[in-house]
């Protein structure tokens, strides 16, 4: 069946209960159009109709105020979602984490959306004249320079403001770092944990790992490729050489690279070769029994190791009851039993 006006004709084929709706227009970029489904005639001839209404927003609807957090490519341009698009190309103002680096993206798209950066040194500065900007009714879009604002990326202390104050929060959802490199992993992804960028300080990550060490979820992390030899060496200790990992780096870019072994075999592999780009480390959860119950034998040894390595009794203590279920009273009990006097020897 051929259906015309003096505008667009269309040719609308049948197959089974349902039709598809073919517009000249597919030939013209100039007349919008879309291929519809609609019923059979006899059921409801008038649903098959063709849209080439002027404006995105009438499709869409008129985009309300409030913040916008907008996840963008984490490296091929192509990542970035049409309602992403609509929403930066309709705000009334884009805070960017690197205003050059998102520039690029923006021009790449044709968007003239004015662009005010907003970073961890200044979003303290930023919060309220963004606050105002909201209050005063504006679409306020965020991005980070890759990925979802707000993880491991500024925006969620501004997202917490707007929160408190009644503002609306919406998500526009797309690309992740975290969640791309998990999918791809060949690793457990029924539970996981996103601990992102590790401490600086020593003894802070250290008790981080060892948590993470503990668990039996699938543990992300984010690492800079220059602290990848010493992240490598702690997780040796402290997950064991046999734990299952994934260095997922440089994802959608031309030089994507996923590699797969065991930590010692990661660590082996990068002792002298430290990659480039940036980094996303998957370790396989701790395999245990749901009673495991550790004996005061292989408490006693964890204490050991964690002093031996220049924690005090109290800082051991603490390490070792992340890892497992015993009281926390119980485990310094043993403590001071095996190794208090060495520590009141010291202090004298």
């Amino acid at each position: 069946m051929v259906v015309s006006s003096s505008s667009i004709s269309a040719t609308i084929r049948w197959r089974g209960s349902f039709c598809s709706v073919y517009t000249s227009a597919l030939r013209s970029a100039s007349v919008p159009y879309r291929i519809l489904y609609a019923p059979h005639p006899k059921l409801a001839f008038s649903s098959c109709s063709i849209d080439h209404s002027p404006s995105e927003s009438s499709k869409q609807g008129t985009l309300k105020p409030g913040l916008y957090l907008v996840a963008t490519p984490i490296g091929n341009l192509e990542d970035i979602t049409l309602r992403a698009l609509r929403v930066l190309k309709s705000a009334d103002v884009i805070l960017s984490e690197d205003t050059r680096h998102s520039g690029k993206l923006l021009q790449h798209y044709s968007i003239s959306t004015p662009l005010l950066s907003y970073h961890k040194f200044n979003e303290a500065q930023r919060e309220q004249q963004v606050l105002k900007r909201l209050k005063d009714g504006e679409i306020v879009a965020l991005i980070s320079d890759a990925g979802t604002p707000g993880i491991s990326d500024p925006g969620t202390e501004l997202a917490k403001l707007c929160v408190s104050k009644g503002i609306p929060v919406i998500p526009i959802p797309g690309p992740s770092a975290l969640v791309a490199a998990l999918s791809a992993s060949g690793l457990s992804t029924n539970e996981f944990t996103f601990v992102g960028f590790l401490p600086k300080h020593a003894g802070s990550r250290k008790e981080r790992l060892l948590i993470s060490a503990n668990e039996a979820a699938t543990q992300i992390f984010f690492i800079p490729p220059h602290k990848l030899s010493q992240f490598l060496e702690e997780i040796n200790c402290l997950f064991g050489a046999s734990r299952q990992c994934v260095m997922a780096r440089e994802m959608t870019k031309v030089h994507e690279e996923f590699w797969r072994g065991t930590v010692k075999e990661a660590q082996e592999a990068f002792l002298t070769n430290q990659p480039k780009g940036e980094i996303t480390f998957i370790i396989e959860g701790k395999t245990t029994c749901v009673d495991e119950i550790p004996s005061e034998s292989e408490l006693e040894n964890d204490l050991r190791e964690m002093i031996s390595k220049g924690n005090s009794l109290s800082e051991a203590v603490k390490l070792v009851a992340a890892g497992t279920s015993v009281r926390r009273k119980t485990i310094y009990s043993i403590a001071l039993r095996k190794f208090g006097n060495q520590f009141e020897s010291e202090d004298n």
